[in-house]
């Protein structure tokens, strides 16, 4: 089992930027993709970034590209998502999510998941 506790939301207004953290514990391994996720309410869980663990690449949903920045500390097991620039339709419940292989854009290919924190944005 891998748990996952996501924190650093909040509420903010537009321009400003929220680190989120994502601390894993449990059975995780250094092959493990982990990713970040997002549901603004009345919608789907969509996806917003992705990264490696191993080799540290990367990908974006077009619409936080340039503004939204993944990293990792593996020695503390620790995944952060930067968000810089925010929008009021940045606002969601963000999650943090594990899976065992490549990176992948599709929430269903993911095993685990967080709690998750709520990101507010206003205008």
């Amino acid at each position: 089992q891998v748990q996952l506790v996501e924190s650093g939301g909040g509420l903010v207004q537009a321009g400003g930027s929220l680190r989120l953290s994502c601390a894993a514990s449990g059975r995780t391994s250094t092959s493990w993709t982990m990713g970040w996720f997002r549901q603004a309410p009345g919608k789907e869980r969509d996806f917003v970034a992705t990264m490696d663990w191993n080799y540290s690449i990367t990908y974006y949903a077009d619409s936080v590209k340039g503004r939204f920045t993944i990293s990792r500390d593996n020695a503390k097991n620790t995944m952060y998502l930067q968000m810089n620039s925010l929008k009021p339709e940045d606002t969601a419940v963000y999650y943090c999510a594990a899976r065992s292989g490549v990176n992948s854009y599709y929430r269903n290919s993911y095993n685990y998941w967080g709690q998750g924190t709520q990101v507010t944005v206003s205008s």
